[in-house]
């Protein structure tokens, strides 16, 4: 079982830290399955549009739904989710060597979200690199055992990370 995770902190920098791994490890010829969270500013609501990027490809899928002005709840969109969750599953039929999911959340640490894929992706030696919120770190070491790797959040240190797994080899 090979998985590792990342916890950055500031706004949207695990995602963006993710997003540029993903992008350097596509561009080495690693074939990557997963997702990227891409935020953009909402003007109007002060909240964030939250997006999945689906790896290999550029395609996008919006996964936070309006709850309209002054809400304050979880704006996550649970059948979008499940619709990126379908995606990568797909995606990950026709080979990977490396799944990227943006962040085991709450959502997950419920037994929800990519939860069920990462633990596919395990029992296949493929590789998962992920995002962690340090609130759901319990619940994760639960779900792996204590076996996750924590990286540092630098390209050298999950570029070795990588790299020593032999499934992750590029062809």
């Amino acid at each position: 079982m090979k998985i590792a995770f990342l916890t950055l902190t500031g706004k949207g920098a695990t995602d963006r830290f993710l997003a540029g791994f993903a992008a350097d490890a596509l561009g080495r010829g690693h074939r990557v399955a997963g997702v990227v969270q891409i935020n953009a500013e909402d003007d109007k609501s002060q909240r964030s549009e939250m997006r999945l990027r689906l790896l290999p490809g550029e395609r996008t899928i919006r996964i936070s739904q309006d709850l309209g002005p002054g809400a304050t709840g979880c704006a996550l969109d649970p059948s979008a989710l499940a619709e990126a969750v379908g995606e990568v599953a797909a995606g990950l039929e026709t080979g990977a060597d490396l799944l990227i999911v943006n962040k085991f959340g709450k959502v997950e640490a419920e037994g929800r979200g990519f939860r069920s894929l990462i633990g596919e992706a395990l029992s296949r030696d493929i590789p998962v690199l992920t995002g962690l919120n340090p609130a759901q770190r319990a619940a994760f070491d639960c779900f792996t055992g204590g076996m996750a790797e924590e990286l540092e959040p630098d390209l050298s240190s999950v570029n070795a990370w990588l790299e020593q797994t032999p499934e992750a080899v590029p062809e």
